[in-house]
Protein backbone atom coordinates (compact mmCIF):
# COMPACT_ATOMS: atom_id res chain seq x y z
CA UNK A 1 0.00 0.00 0.00
CA UNK A 2 3.10 2.29 0.41
CA UNK A 3 4.43 1.50 -2.76
CA UNK A 4 0.69 2.56 -4.13
CA UNK A 5 0.50 5.76 -2.26
CA UNK A 6 4.06 6.99 -3.46
CA UNK A 7 2.76 6.16 -6.89
CA UNK A 8 -0.27 7.89 -6.35
CA UNK A 9 2.37 11.08 -4.97
CA UNK A 10 4.16 10.84 -8.50
CA UNK A 11 1.40 10.63 -10.86
CA UNK A 12 -0.40 13.61 -9.36
CA UNK A 13 2.85 15.40 -9.20
CA UNK A 14 3.39 14.78 -13.12
CA UNK A 15 -0.15 15.56 -14.05
CA UNK A 16 0.23 18.79 -12.06
CA UNK A 17 3.77 19.75 -14.12
CA UNK A 18 1.91 18.63 -17.68
CA UNK A 19 -0.93 21.36 -16.82
CA UNK A 20 1.38 23.59 -16.04
CA UNK A 21 3.45 23.59 -19.42
CA UNK A 22 0.36 23.10 -21.67
CA UNK A 23 -1.46 26.13 -19.21
CA UNK A 24 1.98 27.61 -19.96
CA UNK A 25 2.24 26.60 -24.41
CA UNK A 26 -1.79 27.47 -24.27
CA UNK A 27 -0.69 31.98 -22.84
CA UNK A 28 1.84 32.05 -25.84
CA UNK A 29 -0.96 31.57 -28.06
CA UNK A 30 -2.63 34.74 -29.97
CA UNK A 31 -6.12 34.77 -30.82
CA UNK A 32 -6.85 34.00 -34.64
CA UNK A 33 -7.69 36.66 -36.99
CA UNK A 34 -11.06 37.26 -38.11
CA UNK A 35 -11.50 36.39 -41.85
CA UNK A 36 -12.41 39.78 -42.86
CA UNK A 37 -9.03 40.72 -41.43
CA UNK A 38 -6.49 41.66 -44.16
CA UNK A 39 -3.80 39.30 -44.76
CA UNK A 40 0.16 41.16 -44.02
CA UNK A 41 3.18 40.69 -42.34
CA UNK A 42 3.54 44.33 -41.07
CA UNK A 43 1.87 47.83 -41.09
CA UNK A 44 2.77 48.18 -44.72
CA UNK A 45 -0.10 46.01 -45.68
CA UNK A 46 -2.94 47.97 -43.32
CA UNK A 47 -5.49 48.79 -45.58
CA UNK A 48 -6.42 52.55 -45.40
CA UNK A 49 -10.46 52.89 -45.23
CA UNK A 50 -11.42 56.34 -45.29
CA UNK A 51 -10.48 59.91 -44.62
CA UNK A 52 -12.47 62.69 -42.48
CA UNK A 53 -11.20 66.16 -43.16
CA UNK A 54 -8.65 67.47 -45.03
CA UNK A 55 -4.91 67.74 -43.49
CA UNK A 56 -4.17 71.38 -41.97
CA UNK A 57 -2.71 73.37 -44.14
CA UNK A 58 -0.94 76.43 -42.51
CA UNK A 59 0.12 79.71 -44.34
CA UNK A 60 3.22 80.12 -42.56
CA UNK A 61 5.89 77.96 -40.88
CA UNK A 62 4.55 75.62 -38.46
CA UNK A 63 6.40 74.41 -35.28
CA UNK A 64 5.96 70.79 -34.11
CA UNK A 65 4.77 70.57 -30.73
CA UNK A 66 8.20 70.35 -29.05
CA UNK A 67 9.07 73.52 -29.99
CA UNK A 68 5.69 74.82 -30.16
CA UNK A 69 5.28 74.05 -26.69
CA UNK A 70 8.49 74.74 -24.79
CA UNK A 71 7.99 78.62 -26.32
CA UNK A 72 4.20 78.74 -24.51
CA UNK A 73 5.88 76.99 -21.29
CA UNK A 74 3.13 74.35 -21.48
CA UNK A 75 5.67 71.17 -21.54
CA UNK A 76 9.23 71.00 -19.66
CA UNK A 77 10.80 68.35 -21.32
CA UNK A 78 14.38 69.02 -19.56
CA UNK A 79 12.03 68.88 -15.98
CA UNK A 80 10.76 65.93 -16.64
CA UNK A 81 13.95 63.97 -17.78
CA UNK A 82 15.37 65.51 -14.23
CA UNK A 83 12.61 64.20 -12.54
CA UNK A 84 12.36 60.65 -14.26
CA UNK A 85 14.84 59.96 -17.14
CA UNK A 86 14.19 59.76 -21.17
CA UNK A 87 10.68 60.15 -22.44
CA UNK A 88 9.25 61.62 -19.40
CA UNK A 89 8.12 65.52 -19.43
CA UNK A 90 6.14 67.83 -17.04
CA UNK A 91 3.12 69.68 -18.08
CA UNK A 92 2.76 73.63 -16.33
CA UNK A 93 -0.28 76.03 -16.46
CA UNK A 94 -2.28 76.12 -19.77
CA UNK A 95 -0.67 72.71 -20.66
CA UNK A 96 -1.46 71.02 -17.92
CA UNK A 97 -5.06 72.32 -17.76
CA UNK A 98 -5.62 71.71 -21.46
CA UNK A 99 -5.17 67.83 -20.64
CA UNK A 100 -7.58 67.53 -17.65
CA UNK A 101 -10.01 69.50 -19.87
CA UNK A 102 -9.54 66.99 -22.36
CA UNK A 103 -10.04 64.18 -20.33
CA UNK A 104 -13.27 65.39 -18.45
CA UNK A 105 -14.76 66.16 -21.78
CA UNK A 106 -14.26 62.59 -23.54
CA UNK A 107 -15.34 60.76 -20.02
CA UNK A 108 -18.58 62.78 -20.52
CA UNK A 109 -18.92 62.36 -24.30
CA UNK A 110 -18.54 58.97 -23.87
CA UNK A 111 -20.68 58.47 -20.49
CA UNK A 112 -23.47 61.26 -21.25
CA UNK A 113 -24.20 60.84 -25.34
CA UNK A 114 -22.78 56.95 -25.92
CA UNK A 115 -23.62 55.21 -22.99
CA UNK A 116 -20.40 53.93 -21.39
CA UNK A 117 -20.68 53.50 -17.67
CA UNK A 118 -17.48 55.26 -16.24
CA UNK A 119 -15.47 53.37 -13.67
CA UNK A 120 -12.13 54.59 -12.09
CA UNK A 121 -9.47 52.00 -11.80
CA UNK A 122 -6.25 50.58 -9.56
CA UNK A 123 -3.48 50.72 -11.76
CA UNK A 124 -1.32 48.29 -10.26
CA UNK A 125 -3.04 44.59 -10.83
CA UNK A 126 -2.01 41.13 -10.02
CA UNK A 127 -0.74 38.65 -12.16
CA UNK A 128 -2.94 36.86 -13.01
CA UNK A 129 -5.13 40.18 -14.07
CA UNK A 130 -2.28 40.41 -16.77
CA UNK A 131 -2.46 37.57 -17.76
CA UNK A 132 -6.10 37.46 -18.27
CA UNK A 133 -5.98 40.37 -20.79
CA UNK A 134 -3.09 38.89 -22.45
CA UNK A 135 -0.27 40.75 -21.48
CA UNK A 136 1.25 38.57 -19.93
CA UNK A 137 3.62 35.84 -20.08
CA UNK A 138 4.76 37.02 -23.44
CA UNK A 139 5.22 40.78 -22.71
CA UNK A 140 6.64 41.45 -19.86
CA UNK A 141 9.87 43.38 -21.01
CA UNK A 142 7.50 46.38 -21.87
CA UNK A 143 5.77 46.35 -18.48
CA UNK A 144 6.77 47.60 -15.18
CA UNK A 145 6.71 45.44 -12.11
CA UNK A 146 7.16 45.35 -8.42
CA UNK A 147 8.84 42.15 -7.81
CA UNK A 148 8.21 42.01 -3.93
CA UNK A 149 4.27 42.18 -4.28
CA UNK A 150 4.55 41.01 -7.65
CA UNK A 151 2.22 44.09 -8.71
CA UNK A 152 2.48 45.08 -12.00
CA UNK A 153 1.63 48.58 -13.46
CA UNK A 154 -0.92 48.89 -16.74
CA UNK A 155 -0.22 49.92 -19.92
CA UNK A 156 -3.24 50.79 -20.57
CA UNK A 157 -7.03 50.55 -18.54
CA UNK A 158 -8.11 47.37 -20.75
CA UNK A 159 -6.17 45.43 -18.55
CA UNK A 160 -8.52 45.65 -15.16
CA UNK A 161 -11.80 46.51 -16.94
CA UNK A 162 -11.00 42.81 -19.04
CA UNK A 163 -11.05 41.57 -15.62
CA UNK A 164 -13.79 43.32 -13.90
CA UNK A 165 -16.34 40.16 -14.22
CA UNK A 166 -13.93 37.59 -14.01
CA UNK A 167 -15.03 34.27 -12.25
CA UNK A 168 -18.22 35.73 -13.12
CA UNK A 169 -21.26 34.15 -15.07
CA UNK A 170 -23.52 37.33 -16.22
CA UNK A 171 -27.44 37.38 -17.59
CA UNK A 172 -27.98 38.19 -20.94
CA UNK A 173 -29.99 40.89 -19.81
CA UNK A 174 -26.99 42.31 -18.53
CA UNK A 175 -25.34 42.60 -21.83
CA UNK A 176 -23.85 44.37 -23.38
CA UNK A 177 -21.81 46.22 -20.71
CA UNK A 178 -20.20 48.98 -21.48
CA UNK A 179 -17.37 50.88 -19.74
CA UNK A 180 -14.80 54.05 -19.95
CA UNK A 181 -12.15 54.85 -18.23
CA UNK A 182 -9.28 57.08 -17.12
CA UNK A 183 -6.16 55.83 -16.31
CA UNK A 184 -2.64 56.66 -16.54
CA UNK A 185 -0.93 54.16 -18.78
CA UNK A 186 2.66 52.62 -18.35
CA UNK A 187 5.14 51.44 -20.80
CA UNK A 188 9.04 50.69 -21.10
CA UNK A 189 8.52 51.10 -24.65
CA UNK A 190 12.07 48.55 -25.17
CA UNK A 191 11.05 47.71 -29.01
CA UNK A 192 10.74 51.38 -29.64
CA UNK A 193 14.38 52.48 -28.45
CA UNK A 194 16.00 55.26 -30.24
CA UNK A 195 12.52 56.41 -32.06
CA UNK A 196 10.40 59.22 -31.87
CA UNK A 197 12.60 60.49 -29.31
CA UNK A 198 11.79 64.10 -29.56
CA UNK A 199 8.33 65.73 -27.94
CA UNK A 200 5.55 63.57 -26.41
CA UNK A 201 4.93 60.83 -29.28
CA UNK A 202 6.07 58.59 -27.43
CA UNK A 203 6.35 57.99 -24.02
CA UNK A 204 6.34 56.13 -20.81
CA UNK A 205 3.57 57.42 -18.95
CA UNK A 206 0.66 59.16 -20.02
CA UNK A 207 -3.31 59.26 -19.91
CA UNK A 208 -5.77 57.75 -21.96
CA UNK A 209 -9.51 57.08 -21.90
CA UNK A 210 -10.34 53.82 -22.35
CA UNK A 211 -13.98 52.45 -23.98
CA UNK A 212 -14.52 49.00 -23.35
CA UNK A 213 -17.74 46.37 -23.98
CA UNK A 214 -18.37 42.86 -23.02
CA UNK A 215 -20.83 42.06 -25.84
CA UNK A 216 -23.31 38.60 -26.97
CA UNK A 217 -20.84 36.56 -29.66
CA UNK A 218 -23.42 37.05 -32.57
CA UNK A 219 -23.88 41.25 -31.86
CA UNK A 220 -19.53 41.36 -31.05
CA UNK A 221 -18.66 43.24 -34.92
CA UNK A 222 -21.28 45.34 -35.32
CA UNK A 223 -20.49 46.62 -31.85
CA UNK A 224 -16.79 47.04 -33.13
CA UNK A 225 -18.31 49.31 -35.84
CA UNK A 226 -20.34 51.36 -33.07
CA UNK A 227 -17.38 51.64 -30.67
CA UNK A 228 -15.23 52.51 -33.74
CA UNK A 229 -17.74 55.42 -34.21
CA UNK A 230 -17.66 56.87 -30.65
CA UNK A 231 -14.01 57.37 -30.81
CA UNK A 232 -14.22 58.71 -34.35
CA UNK A 233 -16.85 61.05 -33.02
CA UNK A 234 -14.53 62.42 -30.96
CA UNK A 235 -11.62 63.41 -33.68
CA UNK A 236 -14.69 64.70 -35.50
CA UNK A 237 -15.90 66.93 -32.72
CA UNK A 238 -12.19 68.60 -32.25
CA UNK A 239 -11.94 69.14 -35.72
CA UNK A 240 -8.80 66.85 -35.87
CA UNK A 241 -8.74 65.48 -39.78
CA UNK A 242 -8.12 61.73 -39.67
CA UNK A 243 -8.04 58.70 -41.37
CA UNK A 244 -9.20 55.00 -40.31
CA UNK A 245 -6.94 51.66 -41.11
CA UNK A 246 -7.54 48.10 -41.60
CA UNK A 247 -5.26 46.26 -39.60
CA UNK A 248 -3.74 43.51 -41.11
CA UNK A 249 -2.93 39.58 -39.38
CA UNK A 250 0.64 40.70 -38.84
CA UNK A 251 -0.01 44.12 -37.24
CA UNK A 252 -2.54 43.30 -34.62
CA UNK A 253 -2.38 42.88 -31.01
CA UNK A 254 -1.99 39.49 -29.51
CA UNK A 255 -5.65 39.23 -28.22
CA UNK A 256 -7.26 40.74 -31.07
CA UNK A 257 -9.29 39.09 -34.06
CA UNK A 258 -10.19 42.02 -35.50
CA UNK A 259 -8.45 45.68 -35.21
CA UNK A 260 -9.03 49.59 -36.77
CA UNK A 261 -6.46 52.06 -35.89
CA UNK A 262 -7.36 56.16 -36.20
CA UNK A 263 -5.03 58.25 -37.11
CA UNK A 264 -4.93 62.16 -36.54
CA UNK A 265 -2.90 64.76 -38.74
CA UNK A 266 -0.22 66.92 -37.40
CA UNK A 267 0.52 69.90 -39.50
CA UNK A 268 3.65 70.86 -37.71
CA UNK A 269 5.57 67.51 -37.59
CA UNK A 270 3.44 66.97 -40.64
CA UNK A 271 2.28 62.77 -39.55
CA UNK A 272 -0.24 60.83 -39.26
CA UNK A 273 -0.43 59.89 -35.81
CA UNK A 274 -2.13 57.20 -34.17
CA UNK A 275 -4.82 58.50 -31.40
CA UNK A 276 -6.95 55.10 -31.24
CA UNK A 277 -6.97 51.09 -32.04
CA UNK A 278 -10.67 49.64 -31.81
CA UNK A 279 -10.39 46.04 -30.94
CA UNK A 280 -12.62 43.33 -30.88
CA UNK A 281 -10.82 40.52 -29.09
CA UNK A 282 -13.73 37.71 -29.72
CA UNK A 283 -13.81 35.42 -26.88
CA UNK A 284 -10.00 35.10 -26.36
CA UNK A 285 -9.85 36.98 -23.43
CA UNK A 286 -12.64 35.88 -21.86
CA UNK A 287 -11.20 32.73 -21.67
CA UNK A 288 -8.54 33.71 -20.08
CA UNK A 289 -10.48 35.63 -17.07
CA UNK A 290 -13.49 33.07 -17.61
CA UNK A 291 -16.30 36.03 -18.20
CA UNK A 292 -18.99 33.88 -19.20
CA UNK A 293 -22.53 34.89 -19.71
CA UNK A 294 -26.10 32.57 -19.39
CA UNK A 295 -28.25 33.27 -22.73
CA UNK A 296 -31.15 32.04 -21.63
CA UNK A 297 -32.41 30.87 -18.20
CA UNK A 298 -31.56 26.49 -18.54
CA UNK A 299 -29.19 26.89 -21.12
CA UNK A 300 -25.22 26.27 -20.59
CA UNK A 301 -23.04 29.35 -20.01
CA UNK A 302 -21.27 30.91 -23.23
CA UNK A 303 -17.85 32.73 -23.19
CA UNK A 304 -18.02 36.54 -23.95
CA UNK A 305 -16.97 38.73 -26.42
CA UNK A 306 -14.70 41.55 -25.49
CA UNK A 307 -14.01 44.87 -26.71
CA UNK A 308 -11.54 47.62 -26.55
CA UNK A 309 -10.82 51.07 -27.93
CA UNK A 310 -8.77 54.43 -27.10
CA UNK A 311 -11.36 56.97 -26.83
CA UNK A 312 -8.51 58.73 -27.02
CA UNK A 313 -4.57 58.81 -26.03
CA UNK A 314 -3.77 62.02 -24.59
CA UNK A 315 -0.21 62.72 -26.02
CA UNK A 316 -0.84 62.35 -29.16
CA UNK A 317 -4.33 64.28 -29.24
CA UNK A 318 -2.32 67.24 -27.42
CA UNK A 319 0.50 66.96 -30.09
CA UNK A 320 -2.37 67.26 -32.81
CA UNK A 321 -4.76 70.24 -31.07
CA UNK A 322 -1.22 72.17 -30.74
CA UNK A 323 -0.08 71.71 -34.08
CA UNK A 324 -3.06 72.01 -36.04
CA UNK A 325 -4.49 75.49 -33.85
CA UNK A 326 -1.47 77.40 -33.56
CA UNK A 327 -1.28 80.47 -34.89
CA UNK A 328 1.72 83.34 -36.70
CA UNK A 329 2.34 84.66 -33.49
CA UNK A 330 2.79 81.08 -32.09
CA UNK A 331 -0.25 81.40 -29.87
CA UNK A 332 -2.52 78.55 -29.93
CA UNK A 333 -6.59 78.49 -30.47
CA UNK A 334 -8.27 76.30 -28.47
CA UNK A 335 -11.28 73.80 -30.26
CA UNK A 336 -14.47 75.05 -29.21
CA UNK A 337 -15.99 71.75 -27.23
CA UNK A 338 -13.11 72.30 -24.93
CA UNK A 339 -13.89 75.78 -23.96
CA UNK A 340 -16.01 75.32 -21.08
CA UNK A 341 -13.86 72.89 -19.52
CA UNK A 342 -10.68 74.60 -20.27
CA UNK A 343 -12.13 78.35 -19.17
CA UNK A 344 -10.10 79.44 -22.01
CA UNK A 345 -10.05 80.00 -25.91
CA UNK A 346 -6.78 80.59 -26.46
CA UNK A 347 -2.74 79.40 -25.43
CA UNK A 348 -2.07 83.06 -25.50
CA UNK A 349 2.30 83.44 -27.00
CA UNK A 350 5.40 84.30 -24.97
Amino acid sequence: MRDVGRRISELEDLVRDLDARINDAMLALPNLPHTSTPEGLDETCNVVLRHWGDPTELDFEAQPHWDLAENLGIIDFQRGVKLSGSRFYTLHGYGARLERAIISWMLDLHGGEHGYTEVALPILVRREIMEGSGNLPLFADNLYHDEEDDLWLIPTAEVPVTNLHRDEILSSDELPLCYVAHTPCFRREKAAAGRDTRGIKRVHQFNKVEMYKFVEPDTSFDELEALLGNAETVCQRLDLPYRILQLCAGDISFPSAKSYDIEVWAAGSQEWLEVSSCSNCTDFQARRANVRYRPAVGERPRFVHTLNGSGLALPRVIIAILENNQQPDGSVVIPEVLRPYTGFDTIPAK
